[in-house]
């Protein structure tokens, strides 16, 4: 699936933390309303100086890069739609060593391509694994589609019950 006209992939920068801190909260509220506390979602907006400048320590020090995906026609903040991020397996008990780290578009990006496109460049064709919110049906069938299958691994966290999913590479 192509990316749709005027979207383009790139990796994140240090500059991008403002814009990227604000995509991220918005990609939080879109997938994430009515399937977590409410107050999970609201707290996170409570220290938006400390977000910014985490995102910004992330991308100069991380190994790791963020791809984003930009849209010329957005009028959201750096023009940012989608952002993924995969890097070494944090579990030592899976028999993978890439895990998908965050993968979110906006809402208004569901179906457009965007979120393949973002997967490919950051995981493509290799064995990865990666934990998903419970309830998320919309990111399970997105995953299932691309090989992941649950594993039975479960994680009970703040903001809900997380389900690790496994692909073997293809």
């Amino acid at each position: 699936m192509a990316l749709p006209d005027g979207v383009t992939l790139r990796p994140a920068t240090p500059d991008d933390a403002e814009a990227l801190t604000h995509l991220h909260l918005a990609v939080w509220d879109d997938a994430y309303t009515g399937l977590m506390p409410p107050g999970v979602l609201e707290s996170r907006r409570s220290d938006l100086d400390r977000r910014v400048e985490r995102w910004r320590e992330i991308l100069t020090d991380a190994e790791e890069t963020t791809w984003l995906a930009v849209d010329a026609s957005s009028s959201e903040p750096g023009g940012l739609v989608g952002f993924a991020t995969a890097g070494p397996a944090r579990d030592n008990d899976v028999d993978v060593s890439l895990e998908l780290w965050a993968l979110y578009v906006r809402a208004s990006a569901y179906g457009t391509g965007v979120g393949f496109a973002l997967f490919e460049q950051v995981v493509g064709d290799r064995a990865a694994y990666l934990w998903v919110l419970a309830g998320n049906e919309r990111a399970i069938g997105f995953y299932e589609r691309q090989g992941f299958r649950l594993d039975g691994t479960e994680d009970e966290l703040d903001d809900g019950r997380h389900l690790r999913m496994v692909r073997a590479g293809v």
